[in-house]
């Protein structure tokens, strides 16, 4: 069976409030030699049983995969996919022509930390955060495979970045369970390509899923910037919505080709969109007054505390930029997906911005991230997407 690491005394209470991390400075001792990755049993310091979880290397010692003392084995990756997909199924994301686009596996959140597994039409995308995961990835390519009543038919394992570079596994990306090069799939009745081959994370944001849709309520009429646009989804629902102008900028040339891309593939030959190559705070000082209707969308500008000061000035400056060049009566829906940027520092610095610029601003709606990426209820650090959505007099 399992090795067992014993915690030191008083070091469980936050297991007993089933957050499913343990840190290395609360293990007292190991039984044994330990291969990262290996599964192992957590006690407490008078030999209690605790949790089952993944052993890594680094600050977050043992991820638990579950809280009663099993074998974590086939049957217990295919329990936790069924059960993941028909939470999905049940939530109208998951088995409907309109949307095959959606995660599947949103790490702690479906009590699986250190995992990660989007949906494109017939194809998982799976990334490892954690060694546990990349160790047991063929069990999980098999799970999902396996329970999902047919709706997956090949997985791509996507993990070359996501990995601990210590770690030293030599991964590299491509597909583990069949293969397709059929890269099109649809969210909400839109086609999009997906880049899983070298576009960020697994290929597309589909956190941002409902809040695309939000924006094509508003888009009507309007003249429309999509800052930091990537794949041009918040573009491509504004074109369905009726924006009389769209505007899509991304430092990346590759982003913009990918943004083209999916505005021909829904709207072939539509004069309304145009796609900018461009530094997006040189794009914002020199553009005029002619948007109604603002996307800041920008990647994670702290992924650490310790630069939580720096990125909040960041937020600051940007969302200032747009307050001061936003039409008046204009739309400005603003995000942050740093974890380490709580919901009040995000607002605060969006508060900060309004003030210096003058404008009278309303928030119409705060923004989170959507039920396919759920938030653990004991594991609050699960919350890392926010938004506001402003009116700009």
């Amino acid at each position: 069976m399992y090795k067992n690491i014993f915690l030191k005394k008083g070091k469980e209470e936050s297991l007993k409030r089933f957050h499913p991390w343990i840190f290395s400075g609360a293990i007292h001792h190991i039984e044994g030699t330990l291969e990262e990755g290996e599964v192992v049993r957590v006690l407490s310091a008078d030999g209690n049983f605790l949790a089952v979880g993944h052993w890594q290397v680094g600050s977050i010692a043992v991820r638990v995969l579950s809280f009663s003392d099993i074998e974590i084995n086939a049957a217990f990756w295919e329990e936790r996919v069924r059960v993941a997909y028909e939470m999905r199924c049940a939530i109208g994301v998951a088995g409907t022509e309109r949307n095959n686009t959606y995660r599947l596996i949103h790490g702690e959140g479906d009590c699986l930390p250190g995992l990660v597994v989007d949906i494109y039409g017939k194809t998982a995308v799976m990334q490892a955060h954690s060694v546990g995961m990349h160790v047991d990835r063929m069990m999980i390519a098999d799970a999902l495979l396996s329970q999902t009543g047919g709706a997956v038919e090949h997985v791509y394992y996507k993990s070359e970045t996501t990995l601990p570079f210590k770690a030293n596994l030599g991964q590299e990306n491509g597909f583990i369970r069949g293969g397709s090069a059929d890269n099109v799939a649809v969210e909400n009745g839109l086609k999009f390509h997906i880049d899983w081959l070298k576009g960020q994370k697994t290929g597309f944001f589909v956190d941002q899923r409902d809040n695309r849709s939000l924006l094509e309520h508003y888009a009507h009429g309007r003249a429309l910037l999509n800052m930091f646009c990537y794949t041009g989804g918040f573009s491509v629902y504004a074109m369905r919505g009726g924006a009389r102008l769209v505007h899509s900028v991304d430092s990346s040339a590759k982003a913009v080709d990918l943004v083209n891309k999916n505005i021909a593939l829904n709207f072939p030959d539509d004069p309304r969109h145009q796609a900018f190559a461009e530094d997006a705070f040189k794009y914002l000082d020199a553009m005029g007054d002619q948007y109604d209707m603002i996307i800041l969308d920008p990647p994670a500008f702290a992924k650490h505390k310790d630069s939580l000061k720096q990125a909040l000035k960041g937020y600051t400056r940007l969302n200032a930029k747009a307050f001061e060049k936003i039409q008046p009566g204009g739309i400005l829906f603003t995000f942050s997906c740093s974890q380490v940027v709580s919901k009040d520092h995000f607002r605060t610095a969006v508060f900060s911005a309004a003030a210096q610029s003058g404008r009278k601003v309303r928030i119409l709606h705060q923004l989170h991230q959507p039920a396919d990426h759920p938030i653990n209820i004991y594991h609050p650090e699960g919350e890392y997407l926010k938004g506001l959505v402003l009116y700009v007099e």
